[in-house]
């Protein structure tokens, strides 16, 4: 099924990783349907809270845990595909270094997005957890 709000899906979408690439998480939360369903990576240690319901789990459970984890933590190589359904694919790398181990990673990762009237409604990440496991690992 096909519908009129796919550049729109791809706009909101693109704002929201430049908004995130910045540091501006109000207006990552502020794209969010209140009761977003977001769900990490299986094996991802991040996803002991999936799904994380409302943009203040998300913060908590997800971003703010992300910022204490990392000395940094950039989202590159982003491409955003067009799916029906209201979906936006994005398939990125993660490049990041672990604050305890001093470690680097730099892994593969896909992002299913899906909006509603131009927030998002539900999300879901497709990632390389292994990388990340072994990163996070003294």
């Amino acid at each position: 099924m096909k519908n009129g709000n796919t550049a729109q899906n791809i706009a909101a979408v693109d704002g929201l990783y430049k908004a995130f690439a910045v540091g501006d998480i109000p207006t990552v939360l502020a794209s969010m349907d209140p009761k977003i369903v977001w769900n990490e990576a299986e094996s991802n240690s991040l996803a002991d809270g999936n799904p994380y319901i409302g943009p203040d789990a998300v913060l908590n459970g997800v971003f703010a845990r992300l910022g204490a984890d990392h000395e940094y933590f950039k989202l590159e190589d982003i491409k955003l595909h067009n799916m029906d359904n209201d979906q936006v694919l994005a398939t990125l790398r993660y490049d990041a270094k672990v604050k305890k181990t001093g470690k680097t990673y730099n892994a593969q990762v896909a992002h299913l997005w899906t909006l509603k009237d131009g927030k998002v409604v539900a999300f879901q990440q497709f990632l390389d957890t292994e990388k990340v496991a072994e990163a996070m690992e003294n």
